[in-house]
């Protein structure tokens, strides 16, 4: 394989601190081994990956599963649990250009769509996933962007069809959100959740519906064949008509060759603490179990969890090693205690971090892959591919079908271009982050 980051970055190091490994027996298939025939086989036990095999399982097709290591040991079962709005990182001007506004409308509908995939999917299974929040709350870190807040909801209104709620900077005390921030607004749509449990629920779901899951069976290689593929993993070679691509962060720039270069890996952190007493929490002034984020380039996103844990995430890091992660570890410590000051002496209980892509456009691919027939792949959701991710598996499921089942918007049937750079893409991302750092954005 072909990746553009240093081997620690795929190793178990960066997630060996991950809360939610510990909330859940995760599922740890067997290994593949020998000669295994299906209709479709599926690259990656993700979010993306699961729900697509559930959806053709459910359909009556024979599937199988590869992943490197085991469902959710990815960005599946290592990010923020935010079951929200997104996908896309492009701003609605950006869209309206390439694609119209009535794509970009389309694409706000998905978004939508998506959520309640995602929530149709935890409750027709009977899923426990810790759900809690009423929609998504941005929070305003300067006074400028509160004043953007009702232009912002209104937009939002003609979008979504809800009302948002806007907060004002003398009401969020009573609200529980005491902070250094301006003011807040929520969108109705979406919940919190525990990734972890969420992703073995799919898995679950998927080997009872008749899905083969293999873990600890990295693909090697994919081979076209007459009929279909050929994919080698170090104890077995698997046969399929047909393909799905789903390693997202994960991917390898030569699995296949056309990835190359078309997405960019970014890092993202997360750290948990310890539970918290009522005093503690009252001593902030933070007793919302909002999921809330602000739009600071550094993207901060948190969350109080129902057992009294503060989870706080960052994007930012470039370095992938011991030495870097260990320096991350303390920048967003620094962050979550000049943010919440009350808690600067809790004990941070968890921290790691994990990859998520983004694309050259900021927009995510669902479709065919080019100059590959009877081969899938869906990619890049930038950061937010709890409900997206899910809802691209079922796209997946529709178009190995030949069916119209769920909306699939224009936005994401335009394959991702390549970036600049090729293996050293990484570098466009230096001073962009050495820009936002001085900026103390």
């Amino acid at each position: 394989m072909t990746r553009i980051y240093p081997a620690h970055a795929y190793s178990a190091a960066p997630r060996a601190g991950c809360y939610w490994p510990q909330t859940i027996e995760m599922m740890h298939p067997p290994q593949a081994r020998g000669e295994i025939r299906a209709d479709v086989a599926v690259i990656g036990a993700g979010f993306t990956g699961l729900s697509a095999a559930l959806h053709l399982a459910e359909a009556g097709v024979d599937v199988v599963v590869l992943d490197a290591e085991s469902p959710g040991w990815g960005a599946s079962g290592r990010n923020g649990g935010f079951c929200c709005l997104g996908g896309s990182a492009a701003p609605a001007e950006a869209l309206r250009r390439s694609y119209g506004e009535a794509a970009r409308r389309e694409f706000c509908r998905a978004e939508i769509a998506a959520v309640d995939l995602a929530r149709g999917l935890i409750a027709r299974h009977g899923m426990e996933v810790d759900a809690h929040s009423e929609g998504e709350t941005l929070m305003a870190h300067t006074r400028a962007a509160a004043q953007g807040f009702e232009a912002r909801a209104r937009q939002i209104e003609a979008d979504y069809d809800v009302t948002p709620q806007v907060i004002g900077e003398g009401d969020l005390a009573a609200h529980g959100m005491t902070g250094p921030f301006y003011g807040a607004m929520t969108t109705p749509i979406g919940m919190a959740l525990n990734p972890a449990k969420y992703v073995t629920g799919l898995a679950q779901a998927a080997w009872d519906a008749g899905v083969r899951i293999f873990g600890q069976s990295a693909v090697r290689r994919i081979d076209a064949e007459a009929g279909g593929y050929t994919l080698a993993t170090e104890g077995a070679q698997i046969r399929a008509r047909r393909i799905v691509v789903a390693t997202n962060g994960y991917s390898s720039d030569d699995l296949p060759e056309w990835l190359r270069g078309r997405y960019l890996p970014t890092q993202s952190n997360v750290i948990v603490t310890r539970e918290m007493s009522q005093d503690e929490l009252a001593a902030q002034g933070w007793t919302s179990r909002q999921m809330c984020y602000d739009d600071r380039f550094f993207l901060h996103y948190f969350r109080l969890m129902p057992n009294g844990r503060m989870l706080f995430g960052m994007r930012a890091g470039l370095r992938c090693s011991p030495g870097g992660d260990a320096r991350m570890g303390r920048v967003i410590k620094g962050h979550f205690d000049r943010m919440f000051p009350a808690w600067a002496g809790v004990e941070v209980a968890h921290y790691w971090n994990g990859l998520l892509s983004i694309a050259r456009d900021r927009t995510p691919y669902t479709g065919p892959i080019p100059g590959m027939a009877n081969a899938f792949c869906s990619i890049s959701y930038h950061g937010n591919g709890v409900a997206m991710g899910s809802y691209a598996g079922a796209l997946l499921a529709d178009q190995i079908l030949g069916r119209s089942g769920h909306l699939h918007p224009e936005i994401m049937k335009r394959p991702p271009e390549r970036m600049p750079l090729g293996p050293y893409r990484r570098k466009l991302m230096w001073p962009l982050y050495g820009w936002a750092a001085l900026r103390g954005d």
